[in-house]
Parts: structure tokens; sequence; C-alpha cells
């Protein structure tokens, strides 16, 4: 990321400091919040600016510089190659997924999202020995790379209040959706609605467990929750599009005393009606990301079957292909997740 655009050109190769590991990048999902960064990189400038001032004492590296070159990509897995001195946890050739955070004297950065380690588009990145985890089962390196924006919904619905006696709407069809209905599924929640106005994302939502799929063009989810009897079951809504005005047609759809989940990243100023949500006592809630446990979870469940991601890959490029990648994903109906290879 240069700038507001994408370059493919050559850098320095990274070099593992003490406790991290330098990693061939094998696959590397492309994710929707590149996308956004992209498009306003000063936004996620701000947001890190406030999370290191917050940080309640945890050192954090300063925000990436916009002026400067950004290698992108944090949904990634890779083989080991080299080890910093001290790192013990794992083996040159062990094939490994991350947390995409590592730490250094200058504190935490974020992979992808750092004008000093550089994301999994590249070729090469480094990651911290403690916090990378040894892809078990044979699993390969495609599915094991859908551990992180699998990691994002599981994450989501822990923190909701959804149960087994819950209902659920998932308004968004995207990967960050498909992770949530997921792990709706395995959590055991229905009936789970999905609202898209994809169809091929409404299909992928079946596959990954929805009861029921709508057009919002066509039927609002909410009417549909009430026509297959969900209504009776206390609901929790996840807004995951994250563009302007979707948390509040969630909150204006929410049955009162439900829950709204925020978990799509809008990266713009947004409007509410606050009186909306307080006369109907709702529960508002955003979350971000993952905890290390839960994304553990994750990659044991892909590893073992539990989880099938495979529907979800729709698309592999090369280097030179990722700024085409990022055109393609703009239509809703030719991709779910595009997979970079930058060693292939």
């Amino acid at each position: 990321m240069r700038g507001t655009s994408l370059v493919v050109d050559e850098v320095a190769d990274p070099t593992p400091g003490p406790g991290q590991l330098l990693v061939r990048t094998l696959a590397c999902g492309i994710c929707g919040s590149d996308l956004h960064a992209l498009a306003h990189g000063d936004q996620l400038v701000e947001m890190q600016a406030e999370a290191a001032a917050a940080s309640d004492g945890i050192p954090m590296a300063p925000p990436m510089d916009l002026a400067l070159d950004v290698v992108m990509g944090h949904e990634f897995c890779g083989e080991v190659v080299s080890l910093g001195d001290g790192a013990s946890n794992h083996a040159v050739g062990d094939l490994v997924v991350s947390l995409p955070v590592t730490f250094d004297t200058a504190g935490v950065h974020a992979i992808g999202y750092s004008n000093e380690y550089p994301g999994g588009y590249g070729e090469h990145l480094v990651v911290s020995d403690m916090l990378a985890m040894r892809v078990p089962n044979g699993l390969d390196a495609e599915r094991a790379a859908l551990t992180e924006p699998m990691a994002v919904g599981l994450h989501a619905v822990n923190r909701s209040q959804a149960t087994p006696a819950h209902a659920a709407v998932v308004l968004g069809c995207g990967p960050v959706g498909l992770a949530i209905i997921a792990a709706l599924a395995a959590a055991g929640v229905g009936p789970i609605v999905a609202a898209d106005l994809s169809p091929t994302r409404r299909k992928l939502a079946v596959t990954l467990g929805a009861h029921e799929v709508v057009d919002p063009r066509e039927e609002p989810a909410i009417d549909s929750l009430r026509r297959i009897k969900g209504a009776g079951k206390p609901l929790v809504i996840f807004e995951a599009v994250g563009v302007p005005g979707m948390l509040d047609d969630a909150i204006r759809m929410a049955p009162r005393a439900s829950q709204v989940l925020v978990v799509g990243v809008c990266m713009v100023p947004d409007t509410i009606r606050p009186l909306r949500a307080i006369g109907k006592e709702l529960n508002l809630q955003f979350v971000l990301g993952y905890d290390p446990m839960e994304f553990g979870e994750t990659l044991r469940r892909i590893a073992e079957g539990e989880l099938v991601v495979d529907p979800l890959i729709t698309g592999r490029v090369g280097i030179a292909e990722v700024p085409a990648a990022f055109e393609a994903l703009a239509d809703p109906d030719a991709h779910a997740k595009i997979l970079v290879t930058p060693n292939a």
C-alpha cells in the first residue's frame, strides 16, 4: 500500500529479531478490512493512535505512517525458514499460523498494518515465536490461512448473549458474516436468518449453517424470522456489513430487549438514533478480533474437520494480481475469499 494505491515492488527482506520467526508465506487471505484501509487509511491510523493511548500500560509501537510503504495481509499461513535468537517453540520447516501481531523493544506491532512488519501479501514475514501456532493434522496452508477470519466469527458469538435458547439475525454474508453463521451453528443457536444482497453469498450462508436467507430488498430479515416462527425467542442481531446506516437499521428492526452486536468495521462517522435504542432497552455491543484461545480453538476446529472452510475460498492470485483482486472483491457475487499465494 503506497498512499491510496496498491503497487507491486521489491522491498528489503525482513529479518527476525530475538524471539521471532522468519516465515515464508504460503497463503494469505485478502480481508475486507484491507479494502477499507486502502480507502480510509487515515481513519485506521487514528484508531491505532487512540488504541495506543488507551493500552493500559502495554507498550504499543507508533501507528503506521501512510507516507511510507505498508505490506498488507494478516490472514496468513507459512513455513518457518529461520529462527531469531531465543526462539525455541518452533523449528525450521514447521507450518504455522499466527495472531497478526508481534512485539519488539518498540512495543506491539500489527502485522500487515505496520511499516516495520510486512504482512502476508509479501514473500516473507516475521512473527512472534510465542504467538505462532503449529498447524496440526496435516492441514494444508490454504485452509489454515482461514483461521484468522473464522476466529473473528467465534469471538463475536462468544461475546454475544447467543445460546441455543436464542434466535439470530446476521446482516451481511461476507467472510465475517459467514464466520459468525458458522460459529452460531456450532453453538446450536437457531433459527439463524442471514441477509445479503448477493445470491452467491446467500448460498454460502446456507452452506455454513443459516436456516433461512433473505434478500433485504425483498423481505426484511426480521419479517423472515417471524415467518419461520423464530420471533418467540430472544434475539441477537449481528451487524456484519460495516457501512453507514446499517447500525441504525439494525436498531430499528431489533425487537425490545434484544442485543445488537456490531462486528462490521465502519471506517467513517455514522449516525444512530439513541432514543430508539433506549425505548427498546437494547443491548448494544461492539467487538474486535479474538483472543489467543479463540484463535487456537478455530485452528483446531478447521484441522479436525468440524469447521468446513473450503466453500469460502473462491480465488487464488499471485503477488502481481493482488491489485486486480482488490477490484474483483468489489463484486460480492464474484468472490468470498481470495487467497494470495506469493511463493507459488
